[in-house]
C-alpha cells in the first residue's frame, strides 16, 4: 500500500510477520522472476533484480527460495511462469484515486478477481487515463531510523542523497521516506550504501500529485478496500492519493 501517513510504513513492516506471511512471500518471489527474465540474473548489471532480491532478503524470504527464483527467471531453470503487468486504475470510497498493479499469469482472473474486490468494498474500475495522470513515477527508498549502533538522523540522510537526486525527504515518524526521479533510484540507493545507512526498500513507485484527506469513515473504507485488494494473489501494488493525519490513524486503532 502506498499513501501518507505513518501508519503505512508501520502497517507494511508488521506485515512482514503477520499471517500474511506466505502470501507477501509468493509476491516477492514474483518479482525476482520478473526482474531476472527482463534484466538476467546477475545482480550487478540488473539494479532492479538487485532490489528485488535485496527486499525480499529484508522480508526474511529464505535464500534458496531466492536463488530458484532468480534462476527460474533467467531462465537457467525451468518451472518460471509467463508473468505479465497489468495496471488497473480505479476510485476508492470519498473519491480517492487508485492504480492497482498486477502481476499476473491469467489477465481474465486477474481483471475479475480486481473488479470483485473493488465493487464489494465501496470503489469502482475507471476508464485507462483517468487516474494515471494524477500520478508520477518515482523512486522511493525507506530509511529506518533506528539501525545498528545509530540513530539516523533527516540531516544524515539529505547529506547522503542531496547530490545523487533525491528531491525530498520526508519524515515518517520511524523512518524517512527520500524521494527521487525514478532514474536517481539506483544513484540514492548506491549513495546511501555508501555512507553507511542501510534501507528498508528501495524500488520504483507511484507517487500522487495530490492527495484527498480522509476522515475516519473514510479511512477505515479506505483501509478495507486495499486490504482486500492486497490479499489477492494477483496483485503486486496498490498506489493511492491518500492523507490520513496521526489523530484519525489513533481514532482509527482505538475503534
Amino acid at each position: 500500500m502506498s499513501g501518507h501517513s505513518k501508519w503505512a510504513t508501520t502497517k507494511h513492516k508488521k506485515a512482514v510477520v503477520d499471517a500474511r506471511r506466505g502470501k507477501m512471500f509468493a509476491k516477492l518471489i514474483k518479482n525476482i522472476e520478473v526482474a531476472a527474465r527482463m534484466g538476467g540474473g546477475d545482480l550487478s548489471g540488473n539494479p532492479t533484480l538487485y532490489d528485488a532480491v535485496q527486499k525480499a532478503k529484508k522480508s526474511s524470504v529464505p535464500n534458496d527460495n531466492i536463488d530458484r527464483a532468480v534462476k527460474r527467471g533467467s531462465g537457467a531453470e525451468t518451472g518460471g511462469a509467463d508473468y505479465q503487468t497489468i495496471m488497473y486504475e480505479g476510485y476508492g470510497p470519498a473519491g480517492v484515486a487508485m492504480l492497482i498493479e498486477c502481476l499476473t499469469d491469467n489477465k481474465n482472473r486477474a481483471a475479475m478477481e480486481v473488479r470483485t474486490a473493488m465493487s464489494r468494498n465501496g470503489g469502482s474500475l475507471a476508464d485507462p487515463g483517468s487516474v494515471s495522470f494524477l500520478f508520477n513515477r518515482k523512486g522511493v527508498v525507506i530509511v529506518p531510523t533506528d539501525q545498528p549502533g545509530k540513530t539516523v538522523t533527516e540531516d544524515d540522510v539529505l547529506e547522503a542523497t542531496l547530490d545523487a537526486g533525491a528531491d525530498a525527504v520526508n519524515d515518517l515518524g520511524e523512518s524517512f521516506e527520500v524521494i527521487s526521479e525514478a532514474t536517481d533510484l539506483v544513484a540514492v540507493r548506491t549513495a546511501l550504501q555508501a555512507a553507511g545507512i542501510d534501507y528498508d526498500s528501495a524500488e520504483a513507485s507511484f507517487v500522487p500529485d495530490m492527495q484527498v484527506e480522509l476522515d475516519g469513515d473514510g479511512a477505515g473504507k479506505l483501509f478495507r478496500l486495499i486490504d482486500a485488494l492486497e490479499d489477492l494473489d494477483d496483485v503486486q501494488n496498490v498506489f493511492a492519493n491518500y492523507d490520513v493525519s496521526d489523530a484519525v490513524m489513533e481514532q482509527l486503532q482505538d475503534a
